[in-house]
């Protein structure tokens, strides 16, 4: 018997609780539980003012006897009458709708022109072309929330937490999140310069990434063992359920008798993807998480999943596990009662909906909170897993950017991370401070003998990309998170 039969047939239950058959959304995407009122301000013969509810539409007329509006017109009337330069008009009315959106000081809502708002749908729905990484404002800096498996950003190192200063040159201190979207996104084979600030560094690194076609393939299914199989989420998108459903098939006719769960470096995605799989592991009728208005009232959102595989089950999650990934882990730990192993997630613990406008632009806001079954709010505290178990330390090692030339006498952060990377690698140069001596020459050159490449002791494209790509495989190799998720599953498989 497969694992699971229709799941991908079954309605959501935002599509049974909302008539406009519109998905929900968490991180920057829509959601359906509370129905909000909110303005949108334009220009036709006058200003009028939208209140558009959840399901039904309603118009309500701003006109003069609407007080709270006043200041608003006068502003408006007084910039088109007297600014010493002709406005756009639109512009002006964009701007008002960013200022409100801004004023709510909450890096999670933002208002997106027509630009930026296709970008946005480009990202849920399809494949897109950029860097792959999930990135959020925070308090007035872009922050990399985490970059997507096997993406751009990942292979060249970007980390969560990182803090990217600007790009291409531009600083982009103060930028909203989808304006730093555009800047980073780009045509396929163009490479875009980010200036990065990581926790713990003390000088800021610079990265070069050639930009590429990121699929939205969510889904990545192996045997570890003869008997245990991995299965990694990376995002959560459109047909990820179904994805995730046709890989478990697959890996159960392999022989899988326990399932780990890889929710590592998952920045979020679609919300009703997380519940469609949550329900998966979580019995019939418990929660899986709850919504709590700014009333106070709190909606619970359970599984309606009637028949669960019977497949021992371990999650690991790290501090790029965010949003929708911390729904999942949350439901089957608090209510399905597995075991998490990594580290502390990352803590996006609201709700947010994104509306269209009429001309193509969009915003988002946040609605409420999401608490987990047992009513923890995560937000900006993580998940703390059953069993914390770090990565090594050369996990962590700073990114080399192929496009600096390291050599005798050059000192830097970059030579630094070069001397830990050939040390992880079993090639110990005697030093790790960042200066580049005869025995780091030295070091550099057994490394490019190994690889079968030119040896000139020089750190410098082919020799650097090939470097990291080998840290790469040594983590891959000795994942001690892994290691234990296995260890769990081998005392409960057979």
């Amino acid at each position: 018997m497969k694992v699971v039969k229709h799941l991908e047939n079954e309605q959501r239950p935002e599509e049974q609780q909302s008539g406009s058959g519109k998905s929900a959304y968490i991180q920057i995407k829509k959601f359906h539980f509370v129905m909000l009122l909110f303005l949108v301000v334009f220009l036709a013969a006058g200003i009028t003012t939208f209140a558009l509810a959840f399901g039904d539409e309603k118009v309500v007329t701003a006109g003069t006897e609407r007080k709270e509006f006043e200041k608003l017109y006068n502003a408006f009337d007084t910039i088109q009458d007297n600014y010493f330069k002709e406005v756009d008009e639109k512009k002006l009315v964009n701007g008002a709708i960013d200022g409100m959106l801004q004023s709510l000081d909450d890096p999670y809502s933002d208002y997106m022109n027509e630009e930026e708002a296709s970008s946005f749908h480009e990202s849920i729905s399809s494949s897109f072309e950029g860097i792959g990484a999930e990135i959020q404002e925070k308090d007035g800096y872009i922050i990399i929330v985490s970059p997507l498996k096997g993406s751009p950003a990942e292979k060249a190192g970007l980390k969560p937490n990182d803090k990217v200063v600007s790009v291409d040159g531009k600083n982009i201190q103060g930028m909203g999140s989808t304006e730093a979207v555009l800047l980073i996104r780009g045509e396929k084979g163009t490479t875009v310069k980010l200036v990065v600030q990581r926790p713990g560094v003390s000088e800021p690194l610079n990265f070069s990434i050639v930009r590429d076609t990121i699929p939205i393939e969510t889904v990545y299914g192996e045997m570890v063992t003869d008997t245990i199989a991995k299965v990694q989420i990376t995002t959560f998108s459109e047909n990820t359920s179904t994805e995730l459903i046709t890989i478990l098939n697959d890996l159960q006719s392999k022989g899988m008798k326990g399932l780990i769960l890889d929710l590592r470096q998952n920045p979020g995605g679609l919300l009703n993807q997380a519940v469609a799989i949550s329900s998966l592991f979580v019995p019939e009728g418990k929660v899986l998480f709850k919504v709590e208005d700014r009333d106070g009232n709190i909606e619970e959102v359970k599984s309606e999943q009637k028949e669960n595989p019977d497949i021992p089950l371990v999650v690991i999650i790290d501090k790029g596990s965010a949003s929708a990934s911390e729904i999942l882990a949350g439901a089957v730990s608090e209510s399905a009662d597995v075991p998490l192993v990594g580290e502390k997630s990352f803590g996006k613990g609201t709700v947010q909906r994104a509306q269209d406008f009429s001309d193509g632009s969009n915003m988002k806001y946040t609605t409420e909170k999401w608490l987990t079954p047992e009513g923890n709010w995560i937000h900006e505290k993580g998940i703390v897993p059953d069993f914390e178990v770090a990565m090594p330390e050369y996990a962590n090692i700073a990114y080399v950017d192929p496009e600096q030339e390291l050599k005798l006498s050059v000192a830097s952060t970059q030579v630094k991370a070069a001397q830990q990377m050939l040390k992880a690698l079993g090639i110990d140069s005697g030093r790790e401070d960042g200066y580049f001596d005869e025995a780091t020459q030295k070091a550099v050159i057994e490394f490019q003998k190994q690889q079968n490449i030119e040896q000139t002791g020089i750190l410098k494209g082919e020799s650097t990309i090939l470097l990291m790509e080998k840290l790469r495989d040594l983590i891959k190799e000795n994942d001690p998170q892994l290691q234990k998720a296995v260890e769990l599953l081998q005392q409960e498989v057979k």
